[in-house]
């Protein structure tokens, strides 16, 4: 597979498969501000899974436009990183999840603005506007329950140690990403990574959070279709209808 095509599959796999992920709560989250926002977050990526999707669609040359490569697909092709692909678990899981992608997905889409590839930096800019609000609303929340009571502090540490071993693929550059980089698509994966780290460090320092260790033993995979078994149920509820019933339309 060509490597911007392949990579263009991760960066819209990511918003698909956490778009997927969010979608699950609608009607379940804890405040109906929070079931709304957590529904239009979802809508933001899946918007933003067409654009991707779309264009690896076009270079591909295969003639599968972003439905088919959302619902034809099996979970070994697939790119995402498992951190998206982790179940929701109780809110401060869910809300720990969203935060760490959000932070990583702001910097990255950032470093994409100045991308070689005009399309992909558009997409970018007008995919940043959106992760923008994303990150802001999830950093707060994090602040708010972390420094909040008890309960909601301990929750929220549970979870962030529960999830830091699934953020360090984000970083982690394999052959394509590296051939991206070469090309002027990809950001240097040590400035994103800094930046990461920095942002996660001054949110949990006003959380009252306690941040593990960056050079913690992480887990990997999921970029190269190696994934947790969490991705087979999502993809058999989300493909369901497409498969049961091969070419419907609305």
């Amino acid at each position: 597979m060509d490597d911007k095509v392949n990579y263009l599959l991760r960066l819209g796999d990511n918003c698909l498969i956490l778009s997927q992920r969010l979608s699950q709560l609608c009607g379940k989250g804890p405040a109906m501000e929070e079931d709304m926002a957590l529904s239009n977050v979802a809508l933001d990526l899946l918007g933003q899974t067409r654009l991707w999707l779309g264009y690896a669609g076009e270079l591909e040359g295969r003639q599968r436009d972003p439905d088919q490569l959302a619902f034809l697909r099996d979970a070994h092709e697939f790119k995402n990183c498992l951190l998206t692909e982790q179940q929701n678990g109780d809110y401060g899981v869910t809300l720990m999840r969203q935060f760490y992608f959000d932070a990583y997905h702001y910097f990255l889409l950032r470093g994409l603005c100045a991308a070689s590839d005009a399309r992909i930096a558009q997409v970018a800019e007008k995919s940043l506007k959106e992760v923008t609000y994303h990150l802001r609303r999830s950093g707060d929340l994090v602040v708010r329950l972390g420094d909040g009571t008890a309960e909601s502090h301990a929750r929220m540490q549970a979870a962030a140690e529960r999830l830091w071993p699934y953020t360090g693929e984000l970083f982690a550059y394999d052959d394509v990403e590296r051939a991206m980089l070469a090309e002027g698509v990809a950001p240097d994966p040590a400035a994103l990574r800094a930046d990461w780290l920095a942002h996660v460090a001054e949110v949990f320092e006003e959380a009252t959070l306690n941040r593990p260790s960056p050079e913690a033993w992480m887990q990997k995979g999921g970029k190269q279709g190696r994934h947790t078994e969490h991705l087979g149920f999502l993809l058999a509820e989300m493909q369901f209808l497409q498969r049961a019933y091969p070419g419907a339309k609305w």
